[in-house]
């Protein structure tokens, strides 16, 4: 069946959550994880206002843990994680600091990027994560960070998560088409949650599916229902292990729903969306309701130990708030001081060389016939 937005209820109501006694632990870490970064997602909401203390906008993942869940416990600490605007959940998946990601949000000096980026373009080199403001802008960074492993021979692999607008940019089919041309060791994710702010995507893209589009290219293609954390976390870990023994991309559109306004705890929606059967059918199958339900009844887990651990994730949340608020701002004297990275890399040190003995300025230029 070909997934769409047109048909992704119907679907949903006819593929139950695939939970075994074989992938009981693995279900029951999923549901841990995705507890915790819906418990830390919904801390911010509440606390942005009225509160006023945090200084930047903030684009929560409401109804779309599935993905950074399972990226979690599938990820190795040298692979690279690139993400869009949409960040916190990646933030976290690839084991990145919680309290150094509230503080960034707080402006704090001792926040992941020292208080400067902020929620849309945090990153945390110790831990090869980084995500960005431009739309599909870093697709084409990861795809350069694959390449590099590529050429160094290592044996890990880069993500690039990012939502179904980025297909309406130009760089993304050229960084799809780069990848498949040199055989690069990178995993394109598509969380494809229909909206561009508020325009769906039948009214930007026209043909057929992403995953359509990008099978052309010859890449190895999957479309998954991102609501069912397990079959996510399945899908996942076979293209992870198809990039490493093949090593060519793959790619993965993983059709989900955002339970949230496109920006801050304010609704932006004057659609009437969140009245519509539809809203209301998502809210009650989110990742973690479908998760929840279905570990309950078969009894792996229950209502005192659930309560259990919301109680040791609301200790920690309320440590990172404690954490945010105590710090200083950054105290910027110097704009050029906003720069992290100081150091020369081996190409700046090579370039006077290659330049000094290599280009001939004073040589003829000579131009074909015809032109």
């Amino acid at each position: 069946m070909n997934l769409s937005h047109d048909n992704l209820i119907s679907f949903a109501k006819k593929n139950k959550v695939s939970l075994n006694n074989k992938n009981r632990k693995k279900a029951i870490k999923l549901f841990r994880f995705i507890n915790f970064l819906k418990s830390t997602e919904e801390a911010l909401e509440k606390n942005y206002h009225p509160y006023d203390k945090m200084k930047c906008p903030v684009h929560f993942c409401h109804g779309q843990e599935s993905v950074p869940a399972a990226l979690q416990e599938l990820l190795n600490k040298g692979d690279y994680l690139f993400s869009h605007h949409r960040s916190h959940g990646y933030y976290l998946s690839k084991k990145c600091p919680p309290e150094k990601l509230f503080s960034e949000i707080y402006g704090k000096a001792n926040g992941a990027n020292s208080g400067i980026a902020g929620s849309q373009d945090i990153s945390y080199d110790k831990k090869n994560f980084y995500s960005g403001a431009i739309l599909a802008g870093s697709i084409s960074i990861a795809v350069g960070a694959a390449l590099s492993m590529k050429l160094n021979k290592k044996n890990s692999i880069t993500v690039s998560a990012f939502g179904e607008s980025a297909a309406d940019q130009g760089v993304f089919w050229e960084s799809i088409n780069y990848s498949s041309l040199c055989d690069l060791p990178i995993l394109l994710i598509c969380e494809n949650n229909n909206l561009s702010v508020l325009s769906p995507q039948n009214k930007r893209q026209s043909g057929s599916s992403i995953s359509s589009k990008v099978n052309n290219f010859g890449i190895r293609t999957l479309q998954i229902y991102g609501n069912d954390p397990l079959k996510v976390y399945s899908k996942i870990n076979y293209a992870i292990k198809y990039i490493k023994k093949n090593k060519k991309p793959f790619f993965i559109e993983v059709f989900t729903f955002r339970t949230i306004s496109h920006v801050g705890p304010l609704s932006d929606d004057l659609s009437g969306l969140k009245d519509t059967k539809d809203y209301k059918f998502w809210i009650n199958n989110s990742p973690f309701k479908t998760l929840k339900k279905a570990l309950l009844k078969k009894k792996y887990i229950s209502e005192i130990n659930i309560k259990n651990i919301q109680k040791k994730i609301d200790l920690k949340i309320n440590k990172y708030f404690s954490y945010a608020e105590k710090a200083t701002f950054p105290n910027i004297k110097n704009l050029e001081k906003l720069n992290l990275n100081f150091s020369i890399s081996k190409m700046q040190k090579k370039l006077p060389k290659l330049f000094k003995n290599k280009i001939n300025y004073d040589q003829i230029i000579r131009q074909t016939k015809g032109y």
